[in-house]
């Protein structure tokens, strides 16, 4: 049981995340941060307060870091099956010449 809690926190801390869950990274971080801008300069406007927007578009940033750099397991959906190590099937032969133009390579 120990194991299996160590071998959990251990795929935490590796941060793994697969092709799929970088697009969604990169999706979120730039709706995130648009939204957050699009607010900012709004309640800025409005109210005529930079320091509140400074304060808004910090804590925006802080929550689009927060959502993005830690590895959520969310981001690794869909792990890459990588071929075996060695090669896979040693039966395969390797063709010792390849054939470019007609004409035989080795």
């Amino acid at each position: 049981m120990a194991d299996q809690l160590l071998d959990q926190i251990r795929d935490v801390a590796e941060g793994q995340i697969d092709f799929e869950g970088q697009r969604l990274c990169d999706t979120l971080a730039t709706v995130l941060l648009s939204i957050v801008g699009a607010i900012t300069f709004v309640v800025g406007y409005f109210l005529q307060d930079i320091k509140l927007s400074v304060y808004i578009a910090l804590a925006g940033t802080a929550l689009t870091f927060l959502v993005i750099i830690p590895p959520w397991p969310f981001y690794n959906k869909n792990p890459v099956k990588w071929l075996p190590i060695g090669g896979g099937n040693p039966n395969v032969s390797i063709p010792q010449t390849i054939v470019v133009d007609e004409k035989a390579i080795r």
